[in-house]
């Protein structure tokens, strides 16, 4: 008896603590936008629970719910437009992605094709790079006055080679930044699949090509199904490419969303697309979760055979020619920024007119606070996201609590933007008015990566024994201080390794940061867009090089805290 109060004055009241957590910052927020979707003016839910008259006022709105909001993304020109143009550029850069990543992934996992190891390597340099850099990278590169334009012309062609501000732009860009997510799936699949089907072909009289696609990649399915799927969700919820390349006539649901709540404070207007996001997102989440769950595509058993690498010399150069150009792209995409970091002007010639460090010189003097937000911002989301993910490992590990689970998961399939308006439009008002503070912000990073952490950290939680923390308990210790004593220590592996990713992913933020961040505490991707919007572009290169910079000395740690594990 005495053991069961003792858990209920900790366990459980750290567990009642993380649902309140989750419900006040996460569920509420999202209730709160489709409340507001459907009364087109903002309703403050919290408020009705503490305020006899912000209640009246409340019920007051309930009674003018319509579908009127909703009958304007399926009769309006403006929102339906949006909505068609942001499916079809998910759509575009879906297929284009899996076309471009089947032959380097298949050179990658089944060839023995010249500069394997410099290609895998530079194909990381995609997921370092912030969307908003990368769609700025492209501007230098394919812009009217950009390098590849001045080439393109001295060929003989007329004007721009790619012109970046439009939707081949944007697909351009996502394309070469977001290829990553498919690939590394799509080489698993084609590394896993079973060759002996593929001997038995060949061996029946079978062509090359015809092996490869009757029965190789009919095996690598399922990791080519789940890759579409996610990079769909990516690009669908990009909002750092869109919001610096999407002229104004191409209407795309994350820009129109965000100018809606941004420059013209149309609260039904904004909630409508959060929830046409949300729900476009979850879809195909859905999706991806259902045909890497309840399919079974399985044709390895027993005692894998060793692959033998294909040695071709034609096929194995043709493909390490292709996937140097790939990974090219998006390395002279950084380079260009890094060059127009150092240069004096940059426009009229192909290279700068000269070089100077004044760039840098002028962030440190004059940005720094920005640099140290950024830092300051992530170190506290990563010390809330450490402590709530902790707990949240302990109890779906410990007490198999699968709502918690499947609470903490929710993040994954929330668009920034949308759950960055959600937030806005909840705590705009008393009696939690945190809009504009960097409590806000910081609540916002931790709930956007949990999910990181949490599955990090629910690894290491499983690989410990119960049976230590119940000898601390039986030695007299609470549950609460054997978990945290005991437990914690023990999970410190799968803590660090996730600390690194939160912090990464949080650095590079930019939606949440664009919408939440007060000025005092603008970080680095906030310096950065405003720098672009700005024309502000030798600045805005200069800071960029430093995020990226920042970006790859936080990865070069968590590779070294991940070989550490393995020893």
């Amino acid at each position: 008896m005495n053991r069961l109060k003792n858990s209920f004055n900790g366990l459980t009241v750290v567990k009642v603590l993380i649902y309140v957590f989750f419900g006040l910052f996460m569920l509420l927020p999202l209730l709160s936008v489709f409340v507001v979707s459907f009364t087109g003016e903002p309703t403050n839910l919290l408020g009705s629970l503490t305020d006899p008259g912000i209640f009246n006022s409340t019920v007051e709105k309930f009674k003018n719910i319509s579908l009127d909001n909703y009958k304007r993304i399926f009769s309006g020109k403006g929102y339906f437009s949006a909505l068609k143009n942001s499916l079809m550029l998910a759509f575009t850069v879906t297929i284009i992605i899996i076309l471009v990543c089947i032959p380097l992934a298949y050179g990658i996992a089944r060839t023995k094709m010249p500069f394997k190891k410099t290609i895998s390597a530079l194909c990381m340099i995609p997921l370092i790079v912030p969307t908003f850099i990368s769609a700025y990278a492209f501007i230098i590169m394919f812009g009217r006055a950009g390098w590849v334009t001045q080439i393109y012309n001295m060929l003989g062609g007329e004007g721009m080679l790619l012109n970046p501000y439009s939707m081949a732009g944007v697909v351009a860009v996502q394309v070469f930044f977001f290829f990553p997510y498919a690939l590394w799936p799509l080489v698993a699949a084609f590394k896993v699949s079973d060759i002996s089907l593929e001997e038995a072909s060949q061996n029946l009289g079978a062509k090359n090509w015809f092996t490869f696609i009757f029965v190789t990649f009919p095996l690598a399915l399922p990791g080519v199904i789940s890759s579409a799927l996610l990079i769909f969700t990516v690009s669908f919820s990009d909002f750092g490419s869109p919001i610096v390349l999407a002229p104004k006539e191409l209407n795309l649901l994350v820009v129109e969303a965000y100018r809606e709540i941004s420059g013209f404070f149309n609260w039904g207007g904004a909630a409508i697309l959060t929830v046409v996001m949300v729900i476009v997102a979850a879809f195909f989440f859905y999706l991806q979760h259902l045909y890497t769950k309840g399919k079974n595509y399985g044709s390895v058993s027993g005692k894998p055979k060793q692959q033998k690498l294909i040695e071709n010399k034609l096929l194995t150069r043709v493909l390490s020619g292709y996937s140097l150009f790939v990974v090219l792209v998006p390395l002279l995409a950084m380079l260009s920024v890094a060059l127009q970091s150092v240069a004096t002007t940059w426009g009229k010639d192909l290279l700068p007119s000269g070089y100077t460090l004044k760039h840098y010189k002028t962030i440190f003097s004059t940005s720094m606070g920005n640099i140290q937000n950024s830092i300051m911002l992530a170190t506290g989301a990563l010390v809330l996201s450490v402590i709530v993910a902790t707990f949240v490992s302990y109890f779906v590990v410990r007490q198999n609590s699968a709502k918690l689970d499947f609470i903490a998961s929710i993040p994954l399939v929330v668009p920034g933007i949308a759950f960055g308006i959600a937030l806005i439009q909840t705590f705009n008002t008393a009696p939690l008015q945190l809009t504009g503070t960097a409590v806000l912000l910081i609540i916002a990073y931790t709930i956007r990566r949990l999910p990181y952490m949490v599955r990090s950290t629910m690894g290491s939680m499983r690989a410990i024994k119960q049976d230590i923390e119940e000898a601390a308990v039986n030695l007299g210790a609470t549950p609460l201080t054997a978990a945290i004593t005991i437990v914690g220590p023990l999970m410190l592996p799968g803590i660090a390794a996730g600390s690194v990713l939160v912090f990464i992913t949080v650095i590079k933020e930019a939606s949440v940061s664009i919408l939440l961040a007060p000025p005092e505490w603008a970080p680095m991707s906030l310096a950065i867009f405003q720098n672009i919007l700005r024309a502000e572009y030798y600045s805005a290169a200069a800071m960029s090089v430093i995020l990226v910079a920042l970006v790859l000395i936080l990865q070069a740690v968590a590779n070294l805290i991940g070989k550490k594990q393995r020893l």
